[in-house]
């Protein structure tokens, strides 16, 4: 054992997405390989509480455009192409809007990505005369869930998976929580996202704010019942960082039963969720793993 070579988690990774993946996505699976081998390409959210108008013109003419307001365009285009293909099949049924679309229209979020096939990188953020920065950059995939989450005006929030903040950071973009709690079980991961809400967020805003380190699955013992609407965006297998870091990587042999037990955390992550709503609440779960089994399985 001492002598055989250690063999990467990262291969062992990208093995296992080759033999269960490939099952699940068939012939899309090598679209999607490439693109989870490619370098990661960021969006960026501009900071809505950061003095930083000049902001949107700059990344237009880098040739980047707001991914959100582009959405519903790019929707109606999708729907116009099914229904002809509908017409000639003869089918009547027509389609509507998808909620996740709607909601964007009227969010007040922004996020610039660049064309696809243009690798261009952001620059850094930088801060406004009361250092704010000035966009945060992140997968723009993330914002999927909270513009999923469709906030409205005074709503009371529960990011329940919070750290280290992107998602976080986006839901007070809306301007509409009327109340945000933000929660980690990780105490390191919450020093992160501590960081990003003072750099991102005036203090009266951050006010309301209330950020804690509970152990998620015990929320409903916490404050069951409150909210209008929950995030439960959980640990996963993180696919894209499992096919290209070594680093804290989640296939790593020593973690082999962390990794096994991922589903049943994730229900009881989600269960806890569904308890701390409201009746009538909504409840959005996410995660960053194409896996079957810990998407659909746990919902269903």
């Amino acid at each position: 054992a001492a002598t055989a070579p250690r063999i990467l988690s990262t291969r062992l990774a990208l093995h296992h997405f080759d033999t269960s993946y490939s099952l699940h996505l068939g012939a899309l699976w090598p679209s999607v390989r490439a693109g989870l081998l490619c370098e990661q390409k960021y969006g960026a959210l501009l900071n809505n509480f950061a003095a930083a108008d000049h902001v949107p013109q700059e990344l237009e003419l880098l040739n980047a455009t707001d991914f959100v307001s582009e959405a519903p365009q790019k929707a109606q285009q999708w729907q116009q192409g099914a229904a002809a293909g509908e017409a000639a099949r003869g089918c009547q049924e027509g389609s509507e809007t998808s909620p996740l679309l709607s909601a964007s229209i009227s969010s007040k979020i922004k996020c610039y990505t660049f064309p696809r096939g243009d690798i261009t990188r952001f620059r850094p953020a930088w801060p406004d005369a009361l250092g704010l920065l000035d966009y945060y950059l992140m997968d723009a995939a993330s914002l999927l869930p909270v513009l999923a989450l469709s906030v409205q005006p005074d709503d009371f929030v529960l990011d329940l998976c919070a750290a280290p903040g992107g998602k976080t950071l986006a839901l007070l973009q809306t301007g509409f929580c009327g109340h945000l709690a933000a929660n980690d079980v990780s105490v390191s991961r919450t020093k992160r996202l501590y960081q990003i809400l003072h750099s991102y967020v005036p203090k009266e805003v951050r006010d309301t704010v209330s950020v804690t380190s509970y152990d998620g699955r015990d929320w409903d013992q916490v404050k069951g019942g409150t909210f209008h609407k929950v995030l439960v965006d959980v640990p996963c297998t993180t696919d894209r960082h499992s096919a290209m870091e070594e680093d804290n990587n989640i296939f790593h042999k020593r973690r082999t039963k962390e990794r096994q037990m991922l589903p049943m955390l994730q229900l009881q992550l989600l269960m806890a969720g569904i308890l701390a709503a409201k009746p009538g609440g909504e409840v959005v779960y996410s995660t960053c793993s194409l896996s079957p089994l810990q998407n659909e399985c746990v919902v269903e």
